[in-house]
This record gives structure tokens, sequence and C-alpha cells, in this order.
């Protein structure tokens, strides 16, 4: 499946229209669940943050400072080169976070648009009139994108600090078995604790993990989801009715959304959703030996009996460039804004990976420069 993408973008052709959604849920302040920053606090601006340091880059003005990590810096540092040399438009939309970008953007009122979602260990993470309108909102814009550029493909991104729980719940919540398989944010994935709060969640709120609680999606969605993925699968979904190609650029969260982009679809309309669609990520996450996205793809395949399309770009840092994104390869940050898809455009235009690298570098030291040299006793920073 995925047949629009095997053959690659080119330049010359229609630029892809890069959609970047921002969302937030009240999961991500559970303690030991994300390193999208340091602190609960941090977190309700890393949305915010991502998309200024997205649009303006390192050099530019952000009045929003990236939260702290553990190590390494946000991918959004990735896609803003990118962006930037591929000459690509970014539309930013805010489906309700706390904090809002100083950038122009798209911020959606209420129903759709109100605030975090609750945490999905409360059974009840969106009321359904939201997940209806967030829904509606994905189908027009959907249909708005395939009119707007005939035959431009998407690339659809997030930022969704606590969203591969997000992600997991809802995957589970639709019958496929992703326990133990999702990414995460943190070096090592809070496995146990996903697992806790999804079968807390799915508890509070009358849904079985298995049998028929999938024969109802948005019940799912509202009960354990964040507001990306209903308005992200209605668009997935429409898009690729209209022959649009799509790539989902992420990993363990688009994956949701395409789980989701399943469940609403009739069996008729669900070969041409796969025909047009495509994931792609970093290896970052490719390769992360502490969760499994073959074996996700694998299991949301048997559970449609479908063949999704994947990608991983080869982008690495090697020991020559910036400490910070040398943290990569450690395992520390993997994935984000879109980084893993727009690193496979850059690769799908011809450009060496190398380069990307390279240049990530640089952008990187403009964003974290070296401390001046110190006279006496010298200190080391946490950035190298």
């Amino acid at each position: 499946m995925g047949e629009r993408w095997l053959g690659g973008w080119r330049p010359g052709g229609p630029a892809p229209q890069v959609l970047l959604l921002l969302a937030a849920t009240e999961t991500a302040s559970v303690p030991g669940i994300s390193a999208a920053g340091a602190t609960p606090e941090s977190r309700r601006a890393t949305a915010a943050a991502d998309a200024e340091l997205l649009l303006q880059g390192p050099g530019g003005l952000r009045p929003h400072a990236l939260p702290p990590l553990p190590a390494g810096v946000s991918p959004a540092l990735i896609s803003h080169v990118v962006v930037e040399a591929l000459a690509l438009r970014p539309l930013v939309v805010d489906l309700g976070c706390a904090v809002a970008p100083a950038i122009p953007h798209l911020r959606l009122p209420p129903p759709a648009g109100v605030g975090p979602a609750r945490c999905l260990s409360t059974g009840a993470a969106m009321v359904p009139a939201r997940v209806d309108a967030l829904l509606e909102q994905g189908k027009r814009w959907g249909r708005c994108l395939a009119n707007r550029v005939p035959q431009a493909p998407l690339l659809l991104a997030e930022c969704v600090p606590g969203g591969t729980t997000t992600a997991q719940a809802v995957l589970c919540g639709l019958g496929v078995e992703a326990q133990g398989l999702v990414s995460g944010s943190l070096r090592r994935p809070a496995h146990g604790l996903k697992r806790a709060l999804v079968e807390q969640g799915a508890l509070r709120a009358g849904l079985g993990l298995r049998g028929d609680a999938w024969n109802d999606p948005l019940a799912v969605a509202a009960a354990l989801g964040d507001p990306m993925q209903p308005l992200a699968a209605a668009l997935l979904l429409e898009a690729a009715l209209a022959d649009v190609p799509v790539m989902l650029a992420g990993g363990s969260q688009m994956v949701a959304v395409l789980a989701l982009a399943l469940a609403l679809a009739s069996p008729r309309q669900r070969p041409r959703l796969m025909a047009a669609t495509a994931l792609a990520t970093t290896r970052w996450v490719a390769e992360e030996p502490s969760s499994d996205l073959v074996r996700l793809l694998h299991q949301l395949a048997k559970r449609w009996e479908v063949q999704p399309l994947a990608f991983a770009s080869s982008l690495r840092f090697s020991p020559s460039c910036h400490p910070a994104l040398a943290d990569y390869e450690k395992g520390f940050v993997k994935e984000g804004v879109g980084a893993g898809g727009l690193a496979l455009l850059w690769e799908m235009g011809g450009r060496d990976p190398e380069d990307l690298a390279t240049t990530c570098s640089a952008a990187c030291h403009q964003l974290i420069p070296a401390p001046p040299a110190l006279s006496g006793p010298r200190l080391r920073s946490t950035h190298g």
C-alpha cells in the first residue's frame, strides 16, 4: 500500500504542504511519563516553544524559551533546517494548548479548542462534543487542502507532550495490541506507567481493552485520547479519499492517528486510505531497542487486514556534531515536530543526510553557543 509515496517526492513538483498540529493533555503532568520538558510545568510551553523554533529558527525572536531537557535539544531544530532549505511554509494550528505560540498560527475556538485534554486516567479525556467538533474540522480541512493545491502532498506533523501515552491508550482501545511497543520521549519508555494509566482510564470509562471496545472509535478517543488525534485522523481520511498523498511524520502517535482513521473508514474506503498514506519517522525511533515500531505496525495490519507503508530517515549525528545532537545517538531525543518525515523529504530531494547533520550542527551551535573559555579550573557545561 502507500503506492503514491513509493516514487518519492522530487523538487519541481508541487511543494509539500506542511501542517503542524499542537495539542496538550494533562497526561503530560504525570510524574515520570514524559521528557518533553524536565518538569510538568515546563511541558505546558513545549508546543509553543517548538513551533517558534520551527518557524523562527535558532537566531529568530522566540518569546518562549525551550523547556529544559534531561539531555539533547528539541527535534524542532531539525525540522527548521529542512523547511528553510526546501523553502516550505508550515501552517501551525493550536488545538487548545495552555500556552499559545507567539508566531502566526490558527487557534481553534470552542468547542474544538478549549484547553488541554484531561489526563487519560480519568477515562474522560474530552467531552464528546469536542471530539465531534475536532472531527468535523478535520474533515473540512482535508477537503480544503485537497482543493487548494491539487495533487500537492501533505506532510502532517504534531507536537503533543504526553502524546505517546494517549497514543497507546487509543491503540489499545481500538483493539491493537500495543502494550510495550510504543516509544516515548524518555530514554527508556515508561512502559509500566503507561500500561497502568491506560488500564485505569479504560476501567473508569467502562471500556474493555479487548472484545468490542473498538465499535465506537469516537468514544475511545473521547475517553482516552488527545485533541490532535481526531482532527488528524479525519483530515487524513478526507485528504486520502481525495487522492492526496499524506505523509504522517512521526512515530507511535501517528500510528494511533492511522488506526483511528482506519476505524472511522468504511471497509471500501480503507484501500484508498492506505494507498495514499505513508508513515515516516527517524531511525532513532525505528531502531529503538525498548520499543518496536515494526511490530506495532504489524499489529495494526493484523487488526484491519491492511499493509501500512513506513519509512525511516537515514539522518544520524556523528561525534563531531554539537554535543546536544550527539545525545540523539544515545537515545535521549528521538522524534517530534515532523523531524523524521522532513528529514526523509530532504533525502527524497536528492540531498545527502550527512549535509543535513552538518547544517543541523551549525544551527545548534547558534542555538546553544559554546561557553566562553574560563581562566583557572574549567567547568564542564551540560551542552558540551
